[in-house]
């Protein structure tokens, strides 16, 4: 017996790259899809990110971006963001405050922190937990290097086996003797060197667990283009083209 999620995070408002990645799924076979969240900002169609999602009934997290557009909070500056980040950050999420409308708003305020699983697989239980960013906040980084001891403590507690996230716009697989830790990046804001569009797919059999990063090409230019010729700031269109060589 054979059980496989998809698990997507992070569109931040490029439909663009979200329907290659939902294609990319369906093509795979994969019927069970999961959101961790971030569904705007950044690229024009945050209304037609949310519509999407609704519309596929994929159960959705509420990301640290989600978050501070359904309920109104303030913009805090980041210590990682440089003067010229901030500036056109700050200009980009009002956009989104007042584009994104009434009822999509009010949609976004019911999304959950986190979603727990539990799948029986032959004579074993199976337990994924999905966060945002972290078991405690929605705006803690947990990297690739972030020590995982005290981590893994915790999740053993819950007899969690998996913990999936996303937040960092960086994808990994890590496995340590008590935990699967994931990351499945970003769909539509990839900080990676290629920018690709990335989602993880992870299948669950009575021997073992497995997870993948799946990395989809997307017409990047036509998302540049859209940011170019909308009220976004061209930063973010510019960043997308930034294919890193080093």
């Amino acid at each position: 017996m054979k059980i496989q999620l998809a698990i997507i995070s992070d569109i931040h408002a490029n439909i663009v790259a979200l329907d290659e990645v939902l294609a990319d799924i369906k093509k795979s076979g994969v019927t069970q899809i999961y959101c961790l969240g971030d569904l705007v900002d950044f690229a024009p169609w945050g209304n037609e990110v949310i519509a999407r999602i609704q519309e596929r009934n994929i159960p959705c997290l509420l990301g640290n971006h989600d978050q501070r557009i359904a309920f109104d909070e303030p913009i805090i500056p980041l210590p990682h963001h440089d003067a010229i980040e901030t500036v056109n950050r700050d200009i980009a999420i009002n956009l989104s405050k007042n584009d994104i409308t009434a009822a999509h708003k009010k949609w976004l305020a019911t999304l959950p922190y986190n979603i727990e699983l539990t799948f029986k697989v032959g004579n074993h239980l199976r337990k994924i937990l999905l966060v945002h960013a972290s078991l405690h906040s929605n705006d803690e980084y947990i990297h690739e290097s972030t020590p995982k001891a005290d981590l893994s403590v915790q999740l053993r507690e819950r007899a969690i086996d998996i913990l999936v996230m996303g937040h960092t716009h960086h994808s990994y697989v890590q496995r340590t003797e008590e935990v699967l830790f994931i990351n499945c990046g970003s769909v539509g804001r990839s900080k990676e060197k290629d920018r690709k569009a990335s989602y993880t797919l992870v299948t669950l059999t009575e021997e073992n667990i497995e997870a993948k990063i799946v990395k989809v090409d997307y017409p990047i230019e036509e998302v540049v283009a859209a940011i170019y010729h909308s009220d976004i700031p061209d930063f973010y269109g510019d960043f997308l083209r930034t294919i890193e060589s080093n």
